[in-house]
């Protein structure tokens, strides 16, 4: 049984989809005017693992993440770079499909752009204009918020604590200051489509309400989005869709945590506001994408140095484990023997406990997916295989490779889930990481060097492997001499 968080009910909820054996999830995509920053990575990763769990648990997914390629920052980016607002979104557009692959995120399986469905747009502000929800005013159509009444139940706020607050903006035009726009009238310039009040454009919150109901129906699962979202995108959604169709819009609401930056919110003022592709130049993919996950998707998590160095360093022993797992089981094959008949009986704990790896997975997930825990319970399992492999010469052949084979399995099975943890060793401690170390040597270089330490060592003419030991200590690589050979990675 999923047990997931909903914003709307604030509480923890048994998932039960609308259709038996299916998901229909939305996720907020971004505003196409720049590169995508790490707070965006944060929302693609978790939903992205969300989405592969639902699959892995056998659901029929349809997973639907947009992208807005209409806005006045895609404009005022146009006029800035001298390109037309489409040459914009669509060069920030193949950004994010770069930086999402590098960072191992998925396609989604509909990626619907803005601006292809002005259409149902209108159609839904018409029959909003007709239901009384929605008015106009000098060929701009605001949404009466007040003709819904449920408004604030996602954020829970007040109406009235909100005409107190300084946060709404006042409009001469609107009826009143909490009510938000649906069209916008054209100003010159500017992108148009004509409509029955006139040519304009459609306004933020209006996007993701069509998109929804052409792609996923007029009542869906499961949307996601970033804590910022909330209010008042959301919970403007939520009044124009259920305004429209008289239905509950979403069943159930999930929210990503924010990123602070060294214990700092994120800003462009404070100077640490990092985009994806500057954080990837300093960082594997990889890295960043197991940082994202070993905090649970709800809570704030800290971007900092630290956190990502602790991030490889639990790669690193992942890795180390794999390459061992593989170096043991190489050139032996498998016999048909029962475990209770080869391992040896201290170490049938350990096969138990890599038996259940994906149950107490799945159990972890089952829990709000909750990768934070999962990911530990991994370690502690890494752990304990690196014990066993550091003794693996004294232990029964046979029952070895039965607990290796089934470790490689278990381990497999759950990295795939997470999107971690699925390189090889080689490419893990060798071009993988080249990038976020000060190495002053080609690899070609370093497999040369290793090869001819090895001749010296060979004819045991440990002064010269020494030297070339120092040459490359000395260029920023270290050496490990390991069973299946000598591996190296950047210090």
């Amino acid at each position: 049984m999923i047990k997931l968080y909903n914003t709307l009910t604030g509480k923890k909820e048994e998932f039960v989809p609308i259709t038996p054996g299916k998901v229909h999830m939305y996720a907020c995509g971004v505003t196409v005017y720049d590169f995508s920053h790490i707070g965006h990575a944060r929302g693609a990763v978790a939903f992205d693992v969300i989405q592969r769990y639902f699959r892995r648990r056998g659901f029929d997914v349809k997973y639907v993440r947009n992208f807005t390629d209409v806005d006045d920052k895609i404009i005022n980016r146009a006029r800035e770079e001298k390109i037309s607002p489409t040459e914009v979104a669509h060069k920030y557009i193949d950004a994010f499909q770069e930086d999402m692959k590098r960072l191992g995120v998925q396609r989604a399986d509909v990626e619907p752009l803005a601006t292809e469905h002005i259409k149902e747009m209108i159609e839904v502000i018409r029959r909003l204009v007709e239901k009384g929800h929605a008015y106009v005013a000098s060929g701009d159509v605001n949404f009466r918020v007040r003709s819904f009444p449920e408004y604030g139940k996602l954020s829970k706020r007040n109406l009235d604590d909100l005409v107190a607050g300084a946060r709404v903006d006042v409009n001469e035009q609107k009826e009143d200051p909490l009510d938000f726009v649906l069209w916008k009238a054209s100003k010159p310039g500017e992108p148009a489509w004509d409509s029955p009040w006139g040519p304009g454009r459609p306004g933020w919150h209006i996007e993701c309400t069509a998109m929804g109901f052409k792609h996923l129906g007029e009542t869906f699962d499961i949307h996601a989005g970033g804590k910022d979202l909330i209010f008042p995108h959301h919970e403007n959604e939520i009044a124009q869709s259920e305004g429209y169709s008289g239905k509950p819009f979403v069943n159930y609401w999930l929210h990503n945590g924010f990123v602070n930056i060294n214990q700092e919110k994120m800003s462009k003022s404070l100077g640490n506001f990092f985009t994806i592709r500057e954080i990837l130049g300093k960082y594997d993919a990889e890295i960043v994408r197991l940082f994202l996950l070993s905090t649970h998707y709800r809570s704030p998590i800290d971007f900092s140095d630290a956190n990502l160095k602790d991030a490889r360093a639990g790669l690193d022993r992942f890795y180390t484990m794999k390459e061992g797992i593989a170096n043991y089981l190489s050139g032996r094959k498998a016999s048909e023997v029962k475990a209770e008949e080869v391992i040896e009986a201290g170490d049938r704990p350990l096969y138990e406990k890599i038996q259940s790896l994906p149950r107490i997975f799945e159990e972890s997930m089952d829990d709000d997916f909750n990768t934070a825990l999962a990911i530990g319970l991994i370690y502690d399992l890494v752990r304990e295989v690196n014990k066993f492999l550091a003794e693996v010469g004294q232990k029964n052949e046979k029952g070895a490779y039965l607990l290796l084979a089934e470790a490689q399995a278990a381990f497999d099975d759950v990295a795939r889930t997470l999107g971690i943890f699925q390189r090889k060793p080689e490419e893990w401690f060798g071009e993988a990481r080249l990038g976020e170390h000060k190495v002053t040597i080609s690899v070609e270089q370093i497999e040369e060097y290793i090869h001819l330490r090895n001749e010296a060592r060979a004819r045991k003419d440990w002064a010269e492997a020494d030297r070339v030991r120092k040459i490359l200590d000395d260029a920023g690589v270290a050496l490990f001499d390991r069973s299946g050979g000598t591996v190296w990675k950047p210090k």
